[in-house]
């Protein structure tokens, strides 16, 4: 049963009956309590836990530092942390699969350091401090740290994407990843959230290359976690974007009807749940 409750020639709203979609499972409560949803697609990044003091060998200034060593060709000291290297080309994070006894399960594409290079080299790609974002850092339980990179090859070419191709890897859509993944899995909820930050991360670098204060270009500073422009009579220093989103599910006090809506660009059938930047008060509006 399906209630028209408005429509415009850009978007509709409907009142949708559960019952059409025995799939959807919802508990026998008199509200929806956010503990019904235990795990969130892109929270609980598990390389974001906890700050690193400037002086640890796996914090970004430190990070970097070494990372430049490496660039000039030096040994990788012994104390220094190992890095990974997650490439993303358009968007689409590199990603393998292994197949399991049930079924087949995807893992990130992390790249060594060397290997990293070493494939750039091959698609006429140079790599330098300037295209790896700092994601973070973790330990790898021997005591040792790895210290996490994330960087944009989209300009490769697709001469990189086969020859990641020869290795079982390629470039995957995060909301295929999404529906691929185990949320009881602890582990592969981890990886598709540092997936998403990454994925974050490197598109505030791509849509903020100028200053909007002067149009000067900014240049990145702290291991990519901080931009500044680089006209000598500004030097205005800019974060990532934080924007406020939600995605919900609205339903009645019954839980028995789901509010859903469509756009005009929606193929025929497709609908979604309500989702935009959260505003003050939005819930009375509800």
């Amino acid at each position: 049963m399906i209630f028209l409750l408005s429509y415009t020639n850009s978007a509709a709203t409907h009142l949708v009956s559960l019952s059409k979609f025995p799939i959807l499972r919802i508990p026998q409560l008199s509200t929806m309590s956010t503990n019904f949803f235990k795990s969130h697609a892109f929270a609980g990044n598990p390389i974001k836990l906890r700050t690193p003091k400037p002086t640890d060998p796996f914090s970004p200034p430190s990070a970097l530092k070494t990372l430049k060593n490496l660039l000039l060709g030096n040994t990788h000291e012994p104390h220094s942390p190992n890095f990974k290297i997650l490439p993303f080309r358009k968007g689409r994070p590199l990603a393998g699969s292994v197949r399991g006894s049930n079924e087949p399960n995807w893992h990130l594409g992390w790249l060594s350091f060397g290997d990293c290079k070493a494939f750039l080299e091959n698609s006429e790609v140079n790599l330098s401090e300037d295209t790896l974002v700092y994601l973070g850092s973790d330990s790898e339980g021997d005591g040792a740290y790895v210290v996490y990179w994330g960087i944009d090859v989209t300009e490769a070419g697709n001469g990189l994407v086969k020859e990641l191709g020869s290795k079982q890897f390629c470039f995957v859509e995060l909301r295929t990843l999404m529906v691929a993944t185990d949320w009881e899995n602890a582990s592969s909820m981890g990886q598709l959230a540092i997936a998403g930050h990454a994925r974050s991360l490197l598109e505030w670098h791509t849509v903020s290359r100028f200053c909007g204060f002067c149009g000067g270009k900014n240049i990145l500073i702290d291991a990519g976690r901080r931009k500044q422009c680089s006209n000598e009579l500004c030097k205005k220093k800019i974060y990532p974007r934080v924007d406020p989103v939600v995605i919900m599910l609205v339903i009645d006090k019954e839980n028995d009807r789901a509010l859903l809506s469509r756009q005009s660009r929606f193929v025929p059938r497709m609908w979604s749940c309500l989702a935009g930047f959260m505003e003050e008060k939005v819930w009375r509006r509800l």
